[in-house]
């Protein structure tokens, strides 16, 4: 039974910083890559980071511009989003989500979790 659950969104102010978790069971990080993706109000849902555990290999999407960390914890089988510098425009649902590969895009992915909703105020 494969389970992701995204947690940690809430209210921050532009500037500030936000850490989002993934807590992930029935799989392994070393069985899927892992990553984030996200979904703002009448928007497509776009991919922020993915990590390949077994590689090391982070990836980003462009609009992240150094903003934006990813990383996990293997043997907590927990992945995290670190997000500082948050403007208005990154206010969405954020999704954690587990596929064959980086890049391949939503609908590409296999698994996912419900997400939680970041609001960044100007």
């Amino acid at each position: 039974d494969v389970q992701l659950q995204a947690s940690g969104g809430g209210l921050v102010q532009g500037g500030g910083s936000l850490r989002l978790s993934c807590a992930a069971s029935g799989f392994t990080f070393d069985d899927y890559v892992i990553g984030w993706f996200r979904q703002a109000p009448g928007k497509e849902r776009e991919g922020v980071s993915c990590l390949s555990s077994s590689t090391g290999n982070t990836y980003y999407g462009d609009f992240v511009k150094g903003r934006f960390t990813i990383s996990s914890d293997n043997a907590k089988n927990t992945l995290y989003l670190q997000m500082n510098s948050l403007k208005p425009e990154d206010t969405a649902v954020y999704y954690c989500a587990a596929g064959p590969r980086c890049g391949v895009g939503p609908d590409g992915m296999d698994y996912w979790g419900k997400g939680t909703l970041v609001t960044v105020s100007s």
